[in-house]
């Protein structure tokens, strides 16, 4: 039995990093985590075959090759999706279906053949068992969570390395807090439930010796969700092990009270974290409790992000806009907000109300769904009616994203992170990647770019006043060229 693994492309938005990944010669920024723990699950005897569509196209070669595809996916990757199994149908495979995206929405995919939904854990082994006897059903789900030590590493041999700029691993899943908008809870529950720290080893383990001694993103929802095992296990443990590992660090998402542990901020330095995402969402305290992200409120948020970025942790920022509450002030205010923090990679978005969360429901009742949600910030759309007039809603939107994008306001923020940040001193030099992407961006954003005069400024400054943090610099600019061309394509 051939299993052919399908992972659909993803569009081009803020986090596909598109235009800036050929600044590093790579296609994708993450291997497709999910298909090859499920991979990792399927029998010994069967042949295994991935196909990522971010780093090549489905060959022909490929349908014909395969008895069976298994394809995988998130909400944002549904079109792509929907495109790649009808081409499967087309070869007559039979195709099975699992991860986010048709766990919450299978009934848009009526050319899927078997739904395996939820956590594989508990549902892949009933459809291989009732596969291997001719019965499968067509849907496989549950409302039970597993514990992770069933989960096994993921199949780390099918992947080609070199096309990626970084890998993730999954620690945790679950997340204590309820966000209104957020369906982690309806996918993974509120319960936190971690892998041991010998899974996690053997992970890294394995990774290292597939020759993976780079980036590595901790894909947990909120990595902090059980601090005790984290300061007192795993993070001592990852110290011990990066002694001898050159070259890997590693990112992960936080809440917002990791600003209030300066234990664990240190742990984390110390164990390799460089950078974290904080779900920010919105300066607006009427906002935050409208969505019930009750973490965020009561707190002078800015000064969070200054406490971890003194820690050595650089902040990514998730932001929304379009709550019931928000007034028209409210985008000059997320505006201030983000310029001043110093949240460079700041991520806004419309909200929509995805299925399973309380939002979609309230939203529901109320009458003001329209449609499904895309997933996808950069379309600048959302399937909830609005109180606040649409076109205003849109053009403040667009007001967002056009200033803390331009090069002037974009370049002032990365000046604003590198003053307050306080990098750990790894004592690895530049990589080849590293030289490669300087000497493109030289190119590229120095000679032809339309920042080069912030650009230039930027190195200067950067040479002069800190000069470690240059290679940082350096990306953070390719990062900006990114998020412009995003910006300049699809948003405005």
């Amino acid at each position: 039995m051939n299993v052919l693994l399908l992972y659909p492309e993803f569009p081009d938005t803020f986090w596909s990093y598109k235009h800036a990944l050929s600044f590093v010669g790579k296609k994708a920024t993450f291997p497709p985590l999910g298909l090859l723990t499920v991979a990792a699950m399927l029998p010994e005897q069967w042949g295994r075959r991935l196909v990522d569509m971010n780093i090549r196209s489905l060959r022909q070669q490929d349908l014909a090759w395969a008895d069976l595809v298994f394809v995988g996916g998130m909400m944002i990757q549904k079109e792509a999706a929907k495109r790649v199994i009808r081409r499967c149908k087309d070869a007559l495979l039979t195709v099975v279906a699992g991860g986010p995206l048709f766990t919450m929405e299978h009934e848009e995919f009526s050319d899927v053949d078997h739904f395996v939904l939820n956590e594989a854990e508990i549902t892949l082994p009933p459809f291989l068992e009732d596969w291997s006897r001719g019965t499968a059903r067509r849907l496989y789900e549950t409302k039970r969570f597993p514990e992770m030590a069933e989960t096994p590493v993921p199949d780390w041999s099918l992947v080609e390395f070199k096309q990626y700029h970084a890998v993730g691993i999954q620690y945790s899943r679950g997340c204590p807090f309820n966000c209104d908008f957020c369906n982690i809870t309806s996918l993974l529950g509120r319960k936190v439930r971690t892998k041991s720290t010998a899974q996690i080893i053997a992970e890294l383990d394995t990774l290292y010796a597939h020759g993976w001694h780079g980036r590595v993103f901790f894909v947990d929802d909120n990595f902090i969700g059980n601090k005790r095992h984290l300061k007192t296990d795993l993070l001592p443990n990852l110290i011990a092990w990066r002694k001898n590992k050159k070259g890997i660090t590693f990112q992960t998402e936080a809440s917002i009270n990791l600003a209030d542990d300066a234990e664990l901020m240190t742990l984390m330095t110390a164990a390799g974290f460089d950078t974290v995402f904080v779900g920010i969402e919105t300066p607006d305290e009427d906002s935050l409790a409208e969505c019930s992200k009750t973490q965020n409120a009561h707190r002078d948020l800015v000064a969070d992000v200054k406490r971890i970025q003194r820690a050595g942790l650089q902040v990514q920022g998730g932001f929304i806009v379009g709550f019931d509450s928000d007034q028209p002030s409210v985008f000059r205010r997320q505006i201030e907000f983000i310029q001043k923090s110093g949240i460079v990679t700041a991520m806004v978005g419309l909200l929509q109300a995805p299925k399973g969360t309380r939002l979609y429901q309230r939203m529901k009742e109320q009458g003001r769904l329209q449609g499904a949600a895309s997933g996808d910030n950069v379309e600048g759309t959302t399937n909830i009616k609005s109180l606040m007039d649409f076109q205003r809603l849109h053009e403040g939107y667009k007001e967002i994203l056009t200033h803390i994008y331009s090069p002037r306001h974009y370049y002032a923020r990365v000046k604003t992170l590198l003053l307050e940040y306080r990098a750990p001193v790894r004592g690895v030099g530049l990589t080849r990647s590293d030289i490669m992407a300087l000497l493109r961006s030289l190119y590229r954003l120095g000679v032809f770019g339309k920042e080069r005069l912030h650009y230039w400024k930027l190195l200067l400054w950067t040479t002069l006043r800190r000069p470690r943090l240059f290679p940082l610099a350096v990306n953070l600019a390719i990062s900006g060229y990114h998020f412009r061309k995003v910006c300049e394509l699809h948003v405005r």
